[in-house]
């Protein structure tokens, strides 16, 4: 399916449908001069409450970048679930399937924050690990509609497997964040329009230890024999490379001071697709991405951080 095809998805006089299939949490955040040591107690200097959760950031991202989002999650019957749903619906995404366990608590997320920006992240699932197969044939109306769907790895892998094989099946592209990383089943690559892997992710799923643009580009090329179609291995500060059908080559990030780098792989994975369903080609929405998440890293927390279309340069 190609990316024009994709646009003729759209309802007239509307925006192509994104939908977002993930984690919703609660961030815990710490920062510190130092990550203490194993045994180690440090003092660190504040504390703050984001929402968070790879899924919903993906899905806030997209809205705020110029997406139609609809997100489909799963919260516990507590004060951070409810707040967490309030939120979402703040930021105009379609909460109709974000439903909430009896019994489960919400996710949460601790988080460690260093001098330099950089981050530990322990996550507690809670009823994330609750979104099952059978969340998804409830929501199967709202998955017909989608241009595109995005998933990551913060709910059952099971639910991860069923989407991507129920996407294929009715030749949805399916773009898959692999976080946290974790080995896949080799069905899966064959049906994945996208994979958008960090360095660290990419090493879990191919063992190549990526450290530079030969071996990105190498790690790339091992997951598009495969099977996927497209493969976009971001960076960090260097930016993204990307192996796709059409384009192949590094596409730079600006440069900026980072002081918080949550949710900077979740922003580029939701601005990526939004450019995608605005029909720009590779290199544009590679760009695009890449000023999202650099924007996103010079601000602390997760979706707080996480810039509007109207802050950024479109191609």
């Amino acid at each position: 399916m190609s990316l024009l095809q994709n646009l003729d998805n759209k309802l007239e006089g509307e925006l192509a449908l994104l939908v977002v299939v993930g984690s919703v949490n609660t961030d815990l955040v710490v920062h510190t001069p130092q990550f203490p040591v194993p045994g180690e107690t440090r003092l660190g200097s504040e504390f703050q409450l984001f929402p968070g959760g790879k899924g919903a950031n993906q899905a806030v991202a997209a809205a705020r970048l110029g997406a139609r989002v609809a997100l489909v999650g799963k919260v516990g019957h507590d004060e951070f679930g409810h707040q967490a749903l309030a939120n979402l619906q703040q930021e105009g995404l379609d909460t109709t399937h974000v439903s909430q366990h009896p019994a489960a608590a919400s996710g949460v997320a601790v988080i460690t924050i260093d001098a330099q920006g950089q981050n530990t992240i322990v996550v507690a699932p809670g009823a994330n690990h609750e979104l099952l197969p059978t969340d998804l044939d409830q929501a199967v109306a709202l998955l017909e509609q989608a241009a595109y769907l995005v998933v990551q790895l913060e709910i059952p892998l099971p639910t991860v497997v069923y989407l991507v094989k129920w996407a294929q099946r009715r030749g949805k592209p399916v773009v898959l964040n692999p976080a946290p990383a974790l080995p896949l089943p080799d069905a899966v690559y064959r049906d994945l329009f996208l994979l958008t892997p960090n360095e660290t992710e990419a090493q879990v799923l191919t063992g190549i230890p990526v450290q530079d643009l030969d071996s990105a580009r190498a790690a790339a090329q091992v997951l598009r024999e495969r099977g996927v179609q497209n493969v976009v291995i971001t960076l960090g500060a260097q930016g993204a490379f990307l192996h796709t059908a059409t384009y192949t080559g590094l596409v730079p990030a600006p440069r900026v001071e980072a002081i918080d780098t949550t949710a900077a792989g979740d922003v580029f994975t939701g601005a990526l697709a939004v450019a995608l369903t605005q029909g720009q080609d590779w290199e544009q929405a590679a760009s695009f991405a890449c000023q999202a998440a650099a924007l996103a890293v010079t601000r602390p927390g997760a979706q707080a951080s996480i810039p509007y279309q109207h802050e950024l340069v479109s191609p």
